[in-house]
């Protein structure tokens, strides 16, 4: 990072992190807290800024601060910053805007160098924010000796094989099309996710809603039993991220749960698992990854069938009603 503007020094001094963004943003922050936590061992927490402004946070200087925002001039992101320099807190702001508010007033810097995005709904840019958060894990996780040589050349080669991953999403498009075009006149969904997938649950529902206008929640699936499963019935779809993973088990008897209400299953599942074989459900296939790199083609997924379910519906869905790109305002 070019701009980062802290020495390996003054990140040997940082005690905890705390996030601050809105909207999807947010939800790349969500994900930076679990990519953070087990790479660096550093303590995370993550607040919307519009709530980190108006309270008194518990930080100092040997806390860090991340500002995460595409434009670099969402309002209450900005002032959440200024909060925490005059709390004498060290601040770095993620943007994909060179020059911005948000960089000027930052002790450093990480650019996403995504390039202009037309859409209001934030897609190439939640990605490279995430992809900037696992690369802000490494180099913390490296300055504090936490990555042993093997494991940073083998995440290192995961990172960079990710691009191929992102094309086979891409090229099933036209399966992502298809369940679109079979759920599109539902008008409810449920996103369910475990672990680093619980954020892209969040980010899938919130671009469902934002492009489609169709009322789409995102939960913990362990978080089912406590209230959510009873919206579900065969009018309420739900999205289930069962890509590989260490809780996959604990995802299956979720989906079980689900189906066992009669509500529909779409499962985002790994190519060639056949955990799921035997359950009556629509899979959309996505390419192996590690499941610590799994977010990135698997929010692809959601963000195409997104996508395609506002196409089905009509909406315009590079400027989305009620929507502006930046929030520069209260």
């Amino acid at each position: 990072f070019e701009e980062f503007g802290l020495t390996d020094r003054q990140l040997l001094k940082v005690r905890d992190i705390k996030m601050v963004a809105a909207g999807t943003s947010y939800y790349a922050a969500l994900l930076g807290k679990y990519i953070i936590e087990e790479l660096a061992r550093i303590p995370v927490e993550v607040e919307p800024a519009s709530e980190f402004r108006y309270r008194q946070p518990i930080i100092d200087q040997d806390t860090l601060v991340i500002g995460i925002s595409q434009s670099g001039e969402t309002a209450d992101t900005l002032a959440a910053i200024r909060e925490a320099r005059r709390c004498k807190a060290r601040v770095v702001s993620v943007t994909n805007v060179v020059g911005s508010s948000m960089a000027l007033e930052s002790d450093g810097v990480i650019y996403l160098h995504a390039g202009p995005e037309i859409g209001v709904a934030s897609t190439k840019t939640f990605i490279a924010h995430i992809t900037c958060l696992y690369l802000l894990g490494i180099r913390l996780a490296a300055v504090r000796h936490r990555l042993d040589p093997e494991r940073l050349r083998e995440l290192t080669a995961e990172l960079k094989a990710l691009p191929s991953a992102v094309q086979l999403v891409l090229d099933r498009a036209e399966a992502l099309q298809a369940l679109a075009r079979k759920y599109a006149g539902h008008r409810n969904f449920m996103y369910i996710g475990r672990g680093i997938n619980y954020p892209i649950a969040l980010e899938g529902a919130l671009k469902l809603k934002e492009i489609s206008y169709l009322h789409a929640e995102g939960y913990a699936a362990g978080e089912l039993k406590h209230g959510p499963i009873a919206l579900l019935d065969r009018n309420f779809p739900v999205f289930a991220i069962a890509t590989q993973a260490a809780t996959l088990e604990k995802m299956v008897s979720n989906i079980q749960e689900v189906i066992a209400r009669d509500a529909p299953v779409v499962a985002l599942i790994s190519e060639g698992d056949d955990t799921l074989a035997e359950v009556e459900l629509d899979r959309i296939e996505i390419p192996p990854v590690s499941e610590f790199l799994s977010p990135i083609p698997n929010v692809v997924a959601l963000q195409l069938f997104a996508y395609f379910v506002a196409s089905e519906r009509g909406c315009n869905v590079d400027q989305p009603r009620n929507l502006a790109k930046s929030v520069t305002v209260e």
